[in-house]
């Protein structure tokens, strides 16, 4: 016979992981670019540039170190709609997770895009960041990217 519910054993337990990670000065001045409302990548020995910067090509493992500045716009080059958000997503409503190559980026950076309807996202829309109104220099700083009209 299965004990009681009364007399079972309840531990109840918190699983988690806290640390901080040293962001090293790479992606240090990228998200104090992104707290000072720009946005910079790095080129690569083979020119291309890469949007977040990364500190080594992955296509040679060579070192980066030129930074470069790219636009605030960009198109969106792959997408997937979210009907229903969860709890820390970065929007409280329907939005994309999408792909955004920036102009003047040979990559995409993967972020929310706030379209408001599913049939207004499509693959090689335009879209612009809009800036969270209070940046710590983080990548939440882009609030997400938005339509911009000119597409």
């Amino acid at each position: 016979m299965p004990p009681r519910a009364e007399h079972a054993f309840v531990a109840p337990h918190v699983i988690e992981y806290p640390y901080r990670r040293s962001v090293g000065p790479v992606l240090g001045r990228f998200f104090t670019g992104l707290r000072e409302g720009r946005i910079e990548g790095v080129r690569t020995p083979s020119g291309r540039v890469l949007v977040p910067p990364q500190e080594y090509d992955p296509e040679t493992g060579e070192a980066t170190s030129e930074f470069v500045p790219v636009g605030t716009s960009g198109v969106v080059t792959a997408w997937s709609w979210v009907r229903t958000p969860r709890a820390k997503a970065p929007l409280d409503h329907s939005f994309a997770w999408a792909l955004v190559r920036l102009d003047g980026a040979d990559t995409a950076l993967l972020h929310a895009v706030d379209a408001g309807e599913e049939s207004r996202m499509r693959t090689g829309m335009r879209v612009r960041v809009r800036w969270r109104d209070e940046r710590k220099g983080e990548i939440q700083d882009i609030a997400c990217f938005e339509p911009d009209g000119a597409s």
